[in-house]
């Protein structure tokens, strides 16, 4: 339980600190102040906040979305690097406008289909919807269903517009064959052989070493990726990001050379002239 201390205050008048003991048991203090009323209000707010913070309290969800989303939820997300900067423009774009000032546990399915009516009211495209309801909204709401802030998970089996898929080209033969003459020289063109046989990212395929070829197996190890990030999400201000993983999964894919190409699959004379 919190309590005031008096102390002694400049000309002999007294001044009474507030102090409350935090969530790990750790004595803090709310500030000084002039009268001891104001004091031990300073102690009982702190203790109701944390109150509030604590599982299983009904006021946690009196916390607006804005508070909730910007101070609990976007810091601690663990995101993939470069993903962060994106969630939070989309975040202060497409969803603090409408939600911002709702408080948490007053947002239900209905307030999400007005969201979603509302974005498309103001001509967002539907991959925007989908992206914004599907990746961050549904992550918020699960995590806060989990932390006991909600007691349901307004977002689940909200519809978005349907997202019209582009049809993909896929080039012919003859037109790879037109490209694969004028590459400049034959790094380029063991590069764009290797990629265009095995499926690999640009970002795996660039970083590809020799050590990643077992040339008694014929296998390739792809096991790493490099990503561009803003500079604020790099550990050293730097523009791009080696993942010590591939895209898709946090395990190293491991592919044979031997017979028809598949995923991740170099000629095996490109992974000759890999190891070279």
């Amino acid at each position: 339980m919190g309590f005031s201390r008096r102390r002694p205050g400049r000309e002999g008048r007294p001044r009474y600190t507030a102090y409350f003991l935090d969530i790990r048991g750790q004595e803090r203090s709310a500030g000084t102040f002039a009268r001891k009323k104001d004091a031990d209000d300073a102690w009982q707010n702190a203790e109701a906040a944390i109150r509030a913070g604590k599982r299983g309290d009904p006021s946690r969800g009196k916390r607006s979305f804005e508070a909730y989303v910007l101070d609990d939820w976007l810091p601690y997300h663990q995101l993939e690097p470069g993903v962060r900067s994106e969630y939070d423009r989309q975040i202060r774009k497409h969803l603090l406008p409408f939600f911002g000032p709702m408080k948490m546990r007053d947002i239900m399915p209905e307030q999400v289909r007005q969201w979603v009516s509302a974005m498309q009211a103001k001509g967002a495209r539907p991959r925007t919807i989908q992206y914004c309801k599907v990746s961050i909204l549904n992550a918020i709401f699960t995590t806060a269903l989990a932390d006991e802030v909600i007691t349901i998970h307004p977002s689940r089996g909200v519809k978005t517009p349907p997202v019209p898929k582009k049809p993909r080209r896929i080039i012919t033969a003859a037109e790879f064959d037109l490209l694969y003459q004028v590459l400049p020289d034959p790094d380029t063109r063991l590069l764009v052989e290797t990629d265009i046989e095995s499926g690999l990212r640009w970002g795996e395929l660039t970083e590809l070493r020799p050590r990643d070829l077992d040339v008694s197996t014929r296998i390739l190890t792809v096991s790493r990726a490099v990503v561009e990030v803003p500079c604020g999400e790099h550990p050293s201000g730097g523009r791009f990001l080696v993942k010590e993983y591939p895209k898709e999964t946090s395990k190293p894919q491991c592919c044979h050379t031997c017979g028809l190409l598949t995923f991740a699959r170099a000629p095996s004379w490109a992974l000759l002239m890999l190891a070279s």
